[in-house]
């Protein structure tokens, strides 16, 4: 189990780079070939935008497919979505691009999580092997938007000229062909068979449970705690002329940090319920996002991207643990879709509402609402009790 989970999260790493890398050297050209923040905003929500529509089918894809197939699909698209960017980096490639590799991912996401899902055998294992499988996404984070902010700036004949970001597409392009490397080796797990009872279940059919609901909200709402990080630094420090290294280390700082609390985090979640840690999160998150804006330096930001790093590092791997303990294993497929679905819409309005909001009242207003948004839902982390759920065996 551990060699095949570690081949995952290798292959997870480098599909997920490419996605990351292309959040930061897109916007970053379309700042360069001056297009306006909502522009940007825009831009930026239609990473998510594929996600949304392809969610659930893509889910119920890898339900009676498995692994390897919906992978596969994602490796061919993913450098097709950065290839067309090294050959016309123009505004509208940049948008395909965007679509094609943010769908790639969403795909990639939910087939690795069913599959990771399955491994494991009682509760503790699920926290345990979610909590490994987060590392990948947390390495991506720095290592895609951090190795492409350097070849934006090195690579050229002058920093950020086109042919550094041509060079950054070219190292993203290829990502996706190591990330198939990894995977293809990784035995699948037997078909899950579906009861006559259930072959007409819809996916809407899994609100019906209020954890679900409360899940999705909770999940929701950290989630937005990334987009809008992602999306106001590239914009605060192009504002305070940062140039592309330091913005990327900025956001790489995050994903360090994600990723060093999520080596520790089997540790803690033998000894912390998800519902805790979850609540903790969104409490230390609303009171980082209410004194981020105050900090003006590369190093205070930095110091606070490190701080938001550990502080959501822990949600993904809970909200996983507790999503497989209250689905029937059978449709953990469609639920996973379900909640990429979910959060990528939100992904994709969210920014547009972030753009329009920076350009009107300035970009501290937007980390000023979304603390306060995810103080308000507080209450439902902590209503994610362990006494309401039940695991149901693979």
């Amino acid at each position: 189990m551990k060699r095949e989970l570690a081949r995952l999260i290798g292959g997870q790493i480098f599909l997920h780079a490419c996605m990351t890398g292309m959040r930061l050297a897109t916007p970053l050209l379309a700042l360069q070939q001056g297009y306006s923040a909502l522009a940007v905003g825009i831009l930026l929500a239609l990473f998510s935008l594929t996600q949304v529509f392809m969610a659930i089918p893509a889910g119920r894809f890898t339900d009676r497919h498995g692994l390897k197939k919906p992978v596969r699909f994602s490796v061919i698209v993913a450098c097709a979505g950065a290839g067309l960017a090294i050959l016309w980096p123009i505004f509208p490639v940049l948008c395909v691009g965007a679509l094609a590799t943010g769908g790639a991912t969403g795909i990639t996401v939910i087939a690795l999580q069913r599959h990771v899902g399955r491994m494991a055998s009682d509760a503790n294992q699920l926290k345990e092997t979610f909590s490994w499988l987060a590392i990948g996404p947390a390495v991506s984070n720095f290592m895609g938007p951090f190795f492409a902010g350097l070849l934006i700036d090195h690579a050229g004949a002058t920093p950020a000229d086109a042919g550094g970001f041509r060079a950054a597409f070219v190292m993203l392009a290829i990502m996706p062909m190591v990330a198939w490397f990894w995977i293809r080796k990784v035995k699948e797990q037997p078909k899950e068979p579906v009861l006559p009872e259930h072959a007409n279940n819809r996916v809407w059919d899994l609100l019906h449970e209020p954890l679900m609901r409360r899940l999705l909200l909770v999940n929701w709402l950290l989630s937005s705690c990334w987009d809008v990080h992602t999306f106001v630094v590239p914009v605060l420090g192009h504002e305070r002329g940062f140039s592309a290294s330091v913005v990327g280390t900025i956001l790489g700082s995050f994903a360090v940090a994600s990723a060093l609390i999520r080596v520790v985090l089997p540790w803690i979640a033998r000894r912390l319920q998800e519902f805790r840690l979850l609540t903790g999160a969104m409490v230390c998150a609303s009171l980082i996002f209410a004194i981020y804006p105050f900090f003006e330096s590369a190093m205070a930001m930095g110091i606070c991207s490190v701080c938001l790093g550990v502080v959501l590092g822990v949600v993904q791997p809970m909200i996983m643990s507790t999503l497989h303990q209250i689905t029937p294993s059978h449709r953990q497929g469609e639920a996973l879709g379900l909640r990429i679905m979910t959060v990528n819409a939100s992904s994709v309005i969210m920014p547009l509402i972030f753009g329009a909001a920076g350009a009107v009242a300035g970009v501290s207003v937007v980390f000023w609402v979304i603390g306060a948004c995810v103080a308000s839902g507080t209450p439902q982390a902590w209503r994610l009790r362990p006494h309401h759920a039940s695991h149901r065996p693979h």
